[in-house]
């Protein structure tokens, strides 16, 4: 292209004349050294040159160790070597050290031309190249942002339609309302204390706010009957696990919050339903969401007793547990037995482990019940339900 600035290195100021002037004739804008290290001191100067046309045998610094040293500083721009030794070695020694092309002496004004012209051509496809490479990069990364930005607006759109079936359940089900956002918390609270990572955090909440759903199919008549259950009211109301699998299970990014609902009910010592699972047969979600499902009910007024408080006597936030019975202990895990029988002030947790408006990870916004959440403790794994447990070393 006309007007690219060219270097000319040759010690011979005849033959540096000549080049310039054949260069100039087609619009080339030229600059004369007359010895490697001049060139350079030219180059390291902050002049900018598009191509080096430079003579192999020099005194000084012959082209050789200036293309090296041209090449290590200035690695896009190209160097053509001009000599005069008939030699292939010197040839090849020049192109295996960076040179673009070589010219021999003597040599034609059209000649010099089309090596010089093919240099920058070559010089302009890769800093096209570069630019397309560097577009390319910003736009998949700009799209990439585009893409988690519209999944992550998708995921708050899916837990903002399971909280409206969370509410929705709720209303159906006065008598627990608030249950699922409290539960939710607790096993959340669980899991960040156990170190799952944020993804698999996702999950167990959703299948822990989401564990009555399958409540949904079942008769009003049964689920808010005052007085105790048949046996038939009962086996139909122990359908709601399987129910509740069922409605979820067919929501793809629900498959795995699926399994935490179908195996909420089930029983460390394999007497739960509705699959009689136990020990690690139950998922780890579900075993987490028991220990919740417990403190809340332990925590909330049923019409035979008060709620218990995380308040002991002198204040401390200590959870005041009723008495475990000899035979409940079947069933618990060996390194869970620790927790069993310990004094109550054993159980403390600070208050700065649980913050106050507790807001899970997943978008539902866990707004503070009648019952404030502030008491609630983080650390839960000493919480023991006889049957239903998860083990606090896993």
């Amino acid at each position: 292209m006309a007007n690219d600035r060219i270097l000319v290195v040759d010690d011979e100021e005849t033959i540096r004349e000549i080049v310039s002037s054949m260069l100039g004739g087609a619009h080339f804008q030229t600059r004369q050294a007359a010895s490697g290290i001049e060139a350079l001191a030219i180059l390291e100067s902050g002049d900018e040159f598009d191509l080096v046309l430079s003579d192999l045998m020099m005194a000084e610094m012959d082209g050789i160790a200036l293309l090296e040293r041209a090449k290590e500083r200035y690695p896009d721009m190209p160097i053509v070597m001009v000599t005069a030794v008939h030699d292939i070695s010197v040839a090849l020694q020049a192109l295996r050290n960076g040179a673009y092309d070589y010219l021999l002496k003597p040599f034609e004004r059209e000649q010099l031309l089309a090596t010089v012209r093919r240099a920058l051509e070559n010089r302009r496809l890769k800093k096209e190249n570069d630019a397309y490479r560097t577009n390319l990069e910003a736009l998949v990364a700009a799209r990439t942002q585009q893409w988690k930005s519209a999944l992550s607006n998708l995921e708050k759109s899916y837990d903002i339609t399971l909280e409206a079936l969370g509410d929705a359940l709720d209303l159906k089900d006065a008598e627990t309302e608030g249950h699922s956002r409290r539960v939710t918390a607790f096993t959340i609270a669980i899991a960040r204390k156990m170190g799952l990572p944020k993804e698999e955090i996702n999950v167990i909440a959703r299948g822990a706010f989401l564990h009555d759903i399958g409540k949904m199919a079942i008769p009003d008549d049964i689920l808010r009957k005052p007085g105790k259950l048949t046996d038939d009211e009962m086996a139909i109301m122990r359908e709601h696990c399987y129910r509740g699998y069922k409605i979820i299970s067919r929501i793809p990014f629900l498959a795995e919050a699926a399994e935490i609902v179908y195996a909420h009910q089930e029983r460390y010592d394999g007497l739960g339903y509705p699959r009689g699972l136990k020990g690690d047969e139950i998922p780890l979600g579900a075993r987490m969401f028991s220990i919740a499902d417990t403190l809340d009910a332990m925590t909330s007024d049923r019409p035979y007793r008060p709620a218990q408080t995380f308040l002991g006597p002198q204040g401390n936030r200590t959870l005041v547990r009723p008495p475990v019975r000899p035979q409940a202990r079947q069933g618990v895990p060996r390194n869970a037995r620790q927790y069993l029988g310990r004094p109550a002030e054993r159980y403390q947790w600070p208050k700065s482990n649980f913050p106050q408006g507790v807001t899970t990870d997943i978008g539902l916004s866990l707004r503070r019940q009648p019952r404030t959440l502030t008491s609630t403790p983080a650390n839960l794994s000493g919480i023991v339900c006889p049957h239903r447990l998860i083990q606090p070393s896993q």
